[in-house]
């Protein structure tokens, strides 16, 4: 990417940039904005580290900022932040701002006329900004309606930067987001009169289509009779949400069954012990085994096995919806019911008792026809302060209970009495 940024930078600059001391300094240009994506807190003055730098390099040319832009965009797609593409938005902006800066003081240095110079390159290169593909650019009063907008913004809601002059923000975000965006412009950035906010949310384009989007907006005070306005920097993020949202999922699925997994299952009871604070609710959990399950996989393979254990879950999904509780498959031939609060004792028995008819039942796969049968351990507790450690250990428990007596029953603990 170094070596592709400074071809660009040569085709585009007269002088071109050294290669003997541009390549290097590029490399590390690019090793710091890539650090800076993926950083937390994320940090947008490297931005202007990157670009003063590069002004350093006495290219002065305007259009160093967009070929750098244009460049670096595949850094989005090497960072590991959900966020990347807004942080790349604010990083380049930022980097047009360093390179302006530093090029208002070089030039200042050496013309007589430094001030009339500095104002026509600084209107000169924020006008290769805000006319960049690749950046959208809005300013807005303190009300939320857009004084002006670049193409940018106009293409990503499919409409044109005349149609957009005068009217509000909230007409391209989805309703159920203005309040949030309300919120954090007119009840933290505006009132503050100072610093900026990042928002992402949905996007409502001209075709009826949702995308969704991120902007930082900041607050900037007008100057002499100029009254104060917003600035907005941000960029289309539909295909890095989606993606986000694939990975969260994977992260959090079983893929053979697609149930949630042991991860998703104590992030639940994590979330049901920290919001229910109550001493007398209580949380279940149903601790589910396939009976002889290695016999299964050792007589008709794993194919068969794996056969098996999506049946199961099918079936375990009409518990879930019969009862309202949770199903996780934790691994092997394990199996979970969450039940949440308010829970007791004849309830999780009674889910106990439906999950081992349910499952317990002959199953024809691949022509074998196999009788399959669970054993279940159970458990009921307070939930306020429950660790998902201690829950599971109790169930797992009541199922070593289950499984010496036998196999295909169910035992359910309470923390001071047990029921079959």
């Amino acid at each position: 990417m170094a070596d592709s940024w400074w071809q660009a930078l040569s085709d585009a600059t007269d002088p071109p940039i050294p290669d003997e001391s541009g390549r290097p300094l590029l490399r590390d240009l690019v090793i710091d904005l890539l650090a800076a994506l993926d950083a937390e807190p994320f940090d947008a003055t490297v931005g202007r580290r990157v670009g003063a730098e590069l002004a350093d390099t006495r290219l002065g040319d305007d259009r160093v900022p967009t070929i750098s832009a244009r460049v670096l965009t595949d850094l989005v797609g090497h960072s590991i932040s959900p966020d990347a593409a807004v942080r790349f938005t604010v990083l380049v902006t930022a980097l047009g701002q360093g390179y302006q800066h530093r090029e208002h003081a070089l030039r200042a240095g050496c013309t007589d006329s430094a001030g009339h110079d500095a104002d026509r390159h600084r209107d000169a290169r924020f006008r290769v900004l805000f006319d960049s593909p690749i950046v959208a650019v809005a300013f807005g009063d303190l009300d939320g309606n857009i004084l002006d907008a670049n193409p940018a913004l106009a293409d990503m809601i499919g409409t044109s930067v005349e149609e957009l002059r005068g009217i509000s923000v909230y007409d391209f975000a989805h309703p159920d987001d203005r309040a949030q965006i309300s919120a954090l412009l007119y009840e933290q950035l505006v009132p503050a009169r100072e610093g900026s906010v990042t928002l992402r949310h949905r996007l409502l384009r001209t075709d009826g289509t949702v995308g969704r989007a991120g902007f930082v907006v900041t607050y900037i005070r007008g100057t002499g009779r100029q009254p104060d306005y917003l600035g907005a920097v941000g960029a289309e993020i539909s295909e890095w949400y989606d993606l986000e949202n694939d990975l969260h999922r994977q992260a959090r699925h079983d893929p053979l069954t697609g149930l949630p997994n042991r991860r998703y299952l104590i992030e639940q009871i994590t979330s049901m012990s920290t919001t229910n604070t109550s001493k007398t609710d209580r949380i279940g959990i149903c601790f589910a085994d396939i009976d002889h399950f290695k016999d299964i996989n050792d007589r008709h393979g794993h194919d068969t096995g794996d056969k098996v254990l999506t049946a199961v879950a099918a079936g375990l999904r009409e518990l879930e919806r019969e009862f309202d509780c949770f199903i996780a498959r934790l691994g092997g031939d394990e199996f979970v019911a969450l039940i949440a609060p308010p829970a007791d004792t004849d309830r999780v028995g009674l889910i106990a008792h439906r999950l081992s008819s349910v499952v317990s039942i002959p199953i024809t796969v691949n022509d074998h026809r196999l009788n399959v049968s669970v054993s279940i351990g159970a458990a009921v507790t307070p939930v306020a302060g429950v660790t998902a450690e201690t829950l599971l250990r109790s169930a797992d428990s009541s199922l070593h209970e289950a499984k010496a007596r036998g196999g295909a029953q169910w035992i359910v603990h309470t923390h001071s009495t047990s029921s079959r």
